[in-house]
């Protein structure tokens, strides 16, 4: 079996990645990175719906061993938490980073530090958690990590609210997408995110995503080196409208995506405020939601 080599390093030699970071870096003088399209000048300190200049903002690194085990493994998945976040879900469980800005403006030299230093401590991949708003920033300093040695995949952990335009220029660099396909319903969106286009934008990324990695691809270990990994939450009273999610993905993206069905929500940061988001969801209802994933003809998934 050939050694795996991840698709930024050849991106890199035939010189294509510093033209991805002209042109991610040319969208920062009138953001149109995401689907707010704000318009706003990055590179003066301006400041749009995501809260982030010209620099990223990090609230922490480390290996993580709560992710999916695909990433994990034995080391852990060495995640980048970004502060901000462009979607900015009322019910986020991490509502100190998304809204609040917990976190430190982090240069180039030093986001490609903890790349280094992530792959030092043995985790199996570099995971960039929230980056929909800081593309070019990964890139420029994902060019400084490949010359330090970076060699594992990388992950782009994002909220599924992407525009299709942005995850072109990461075609060729990013080896594992995992995307959330949070709702279908316009209307949930909207109370929730204030998006109502999310399920359209999220339809259309999650296509993309597809298109340029595939399904998910794991190593003689069991570790994903490549493709689609998919997460979707459950929540209360079907407000995520996972049947329909997975009969779009089963339809229009693959059958053999690998399908995390998270029992995971909690009411965070102002879910309170919204009473159908007050309460936990219940075992009867994650129960529906795994049969809804396998009626849809999802068979390879993960359920936890």
């Amino acid at each position: 079996m050939a050694a795996f080599q991840p698709a930024y390093i050849e991106t890199k030699e035939k010189g294509l990645l510093r033209d991805k970071i002209n042109k991610a870096r040319h969208l920062l003088k009138s953001c149109e990175l995401c689907p707010r399209a704000c318009k706003v000048d990055r590179l003066s300190g301006e400041l749009g719906e995501c809260s982030t200049g010209e620099e990223a903002v990090v609230s922490s690194f480390n290996p993580h061993f709560g992710e999916e085990p695909p990433l994990v493994g034995a080391f852990g998945s060495g995640t980048i938490f970004f502060t901000h976040c462009n979607l900015k879900c009322n019910f986020c469980q991490n509502y100190d980073i998304s809204h609040e800005g917990n976190g430190e403006e982090c240069g180039l030299g030093q986001l490609a530090g903890m790349m280094l230093i992530l792959q030092n401590n043995g985790c199996h991949n570099i995971n960039f958690v929230t980056p929909t708003h800081v593309v070019p920033q990964i890139l420029s300093a994902l060019d400084m990590a490949i010359d330090g040695g970076l060699r594992i995949p990388l992950v782009y952990n994002s909220s599924g609210y992407d525009k299709v335009e942005t995850l072109k220029l990461l075609e060729g660099v990013i080896d594992i997408y995992m995307p959330d396909f949070k709702f279908w319903d316009p209307a949930i969106a909207e109370q929730t995110c204030n998006a109502p286009d999310y399920p359209q934008i999220a339809a259309k990324a999650v296509i993309e995503m597809h298109r340029q990695v595939g399904d998910l691809q794991l190593d003689e270990n069991g570790i994903a080196t490549r493709g689609l990994l998919l997460r979707h939450l459950v929540m209360p009273s079907g407000m995520a409208g996972t049947g329909e999610v997975m009969s779009f993905i089963a339809n229009h993206v693959s059958k053999n995506t690998y399908v995390n069905i998270m029992d995971q929500y909690r009411p965070c940061g102002k879910a309170l405020h919204v009473k159908e988001l007050a309460r936990r969801v219940s075992v009867t209802e994650f129960n529906k939601a795994v049969k809804e994933a396998k009626d849809a003809g999802i068979s390879r998934f993960a359920a936890f």
